[in-house]
């Protein structure tokens, strides 16, 4: 009856859906993967011959026109854009400070690198190379800006999902590589306080709000009581089934956008929850599909870009 009735609910907002206006800000099917920077300004996005005369970051403004370079050597930026990080052949990844060009290097074996929210510490994993994925031991480092690396947590099958505050990160895994079910946990990294949220057989989609308050995460192929997405509190407590599946960004610390999956096709459709407030609105819809889940919302959260599964663009919308 349940599902019956969420159906119905969304089948009336599908119909009552108005189309949000959008405009192309990049053509050619050249752009997937872009993102924003962090003043919400523009998209940046990784690019080269033919299009573009060299290889690089190039970047445009949220409204659209000329395309200018950003940066001229490819690595992986933080999220403020403070750091270049550049992994090595070996072992050893150069980390170098925008503001000033100073370099430390971290021995992270080209694995990928989490910062806080401050930018002034990171965590990155390390795992073994063979045997099951389940069964493979993860050792969890965390480093200062130009420190020491340092071991905080061996996982199973999991790794790191982000940090909840400076001093605390978002983990998944098993404790043990027998175990049936991963934990999805916080861990003070100076106490080593441990806090479990849920267990499940896996996660998918894990995401944490802004303030590090709340995530969101998604249970599949295990039992009828856990599948779904679902909503939770970092500090602890139980979890808030929301009810539906599909692709989901957060707009600010109190609201995510989720797109609901439509198997039959037809435009997709913006719906907002509102956490406080514990409730529904749909956005409107998009005229349009999201190729390949490509989809992101500025850092203000008042603008969504995605790319176009009808012409291969890179579009942005005001969200209401």
């Amino acid at each position: 009856m349940r599902g019956l009735l969420l159906t119905a609910v969304l089948a009336g907002a599908s119909a009552l859906a108005a189309t949000l206006p959008s405009r192309a800000v990049l053509g050619g099917e050249c752009c997937p993967g872009t993102v924003w920077t962090p003043d919400s300004g523009a998209l940046l996005f990784l690019d080269g011959p033919p299009t573009r005369a060299s290889t690089g970051f190039y970047q445009v403004a949220a409204t659209g026109g000329e395309v200018t370079r950003r940066f001229s050597s490819v690595a992986y930026f933080s999220p403020k854009l403070r750091w270049a990080v550049r992994p090595g052949p070996g072992e050893a990844t150069v980390l170098e400070r925008l503001a000033d060009g100073k370099r430390f290097t971290l021995p992270t074996y080209g694995a990928d690198v989490s910062w806080n929210d401050a930018e002034t510490g990171l965590a990155y994993t390390r795992s073994d190379t063979s045997g099951n994925y389940d069964r493979r031991a993860t050792r969890v480092y965390v480093a200062d800006a130009f420190g020491s690396p340092r071991t905080v947590a061996t996982l199973y099958g999991g790794g790191v999902s982000g940090w909840v505050d400076d001093d605390t990160l978002l983990l998944s895994g098993k404790s043990a590589p027998g175990n049936r079910d991963r934990e999805l946990f916080t861990l003070n990294i100076r106490s080593g306080a441990k806090k479990t949220l849920r267990t499940a057989l896996g996660f998918r989609g894990i995401s944490l709000s802004p303030d590090g308050a709340r995530v969101l995460y998604t249970i599949s192929f295990d039992s009828a009581a856990r599948n779904g997405l679902w909503l939770q509190s970092t500090a602890g407590g139980s979890p808030t089934e929301m009810g539906d599946y599909g692709s989901y960004r957060w707009r600010d610390a109190g609201r995510f956008v989720l797109i609901p999956l439509k198997p039959g096709g037809g435009a997709h459709i913006l719906r907002q929850y509102n956490v406080r407030a514990n409730a529904w609105n749909t956005l409107g819809d998009l005229g349009d599909q999201v190729r390949q889940g490509d989809w992101n919302i500025s850092p203000t959260g008042k603008l969504l870009n995605y790319l176009s599964a009808k012409d291969g663009n890179v579009r942005v919308l005001t969200l209401p």
